[in-house]
């Protein structure tokens, strides 16, 4: 019997859009929207953006950063002998804020950004009161931060999303492809991202275009392959 190479979808970098005009607003983001574009008359200097994997907290940073002028950092990134230069401009937003920075230079953070009048927009998947710190302090400071709240999305911005991130990787879906998908995986963004990616590969392997007949296949009872 012959041989046939399985042929392997290449691992190539798919740059998402983060510009404002490329934000998809609906129900599920509409007031955290309104909030990042109210800057600077927010109801205080710093404000937590919570929401699940991939639901949009980064793409909402990075538009108030474009209009603030902010730095973007990591929050493992922050160190306490570092933060005056983190707040040069005025305004940072410091992502994926409830995964482990460091206690003392957080602290000092928002502290030295309230007597500087500076402007703080931390991202992260939990509130900010279920934070991880060991600081008593810290711990009153977060759990006065406003926290902004994103939803999981209806159907129809689940569709959205899908033909956004299927555009931003040059896929062309049709729209059986795409209602088969929303209807099939679970209802989160990040989960429609996975669809995606997943669809995308599987095509380019295959070498066969993205329709719907071959989403059926990936898809079986809504599982996302690895």
């Amino acid at each position: 019997m012959p041989y046939h190479p399985r042929q392997l979808a290449l691992a190539l970098d798919h740059l998402e859009s983060y510009g404002r005009e490329d934000f998809l607003s609906g129900p599920c983001n509409e007031a955290p929207l309104q909030l990042i574009d109210s800057w600077p008359d927010w109801p205080a200097n710093a404000l937590a953006l919570v929401g699940p994997e991939g639901s949009g907290k980064t793409h909402l940073a990075m538009i108030w950063a474009a209009a603030a002028g902010a730095r973007v950092i990591s929050a493992r990134g922050i160190h306490e002998a570092e933060v005056p230069a983190a707040l040069a401009t005025g305004t940072l937003v410091v992502e994926d804020a409830s995964t482990g920075s460091n206690d003392r230079a957080l602290f000092h953070l928002i502290n030295l950004a309230r007597e500087e009048k500076a402007s703080l927009l931390f991202t992260a998947r939990s509130a900010p009161a279920s934070w991880p710190v060991t600081v008593p302090d810290l711990a009153s400071r977060l759990r006065a931060l406003p926290v902004i709240t994103l939803r999981t999305p209806d159907d129809a911005m689940l569709r959205a999303v899908i033909v956004k991130l299927a555009a931003d990787r040059q896929l062309m879906l049709g729209d059986s492809v795409v209602g088969y998908l929303s209807t099939h995986i679970e209802r989160s963004f990040a989960a429609a991202r996975a669809a995606v990616i997943a669809l995308d590969n599987e095509a380019l392997r295959r070498r066969r275009p993205p329709t719907r007949a071959l989403a059926a296949e990936i898809f079986r009872g809504g599982v996302v392959p690895p």
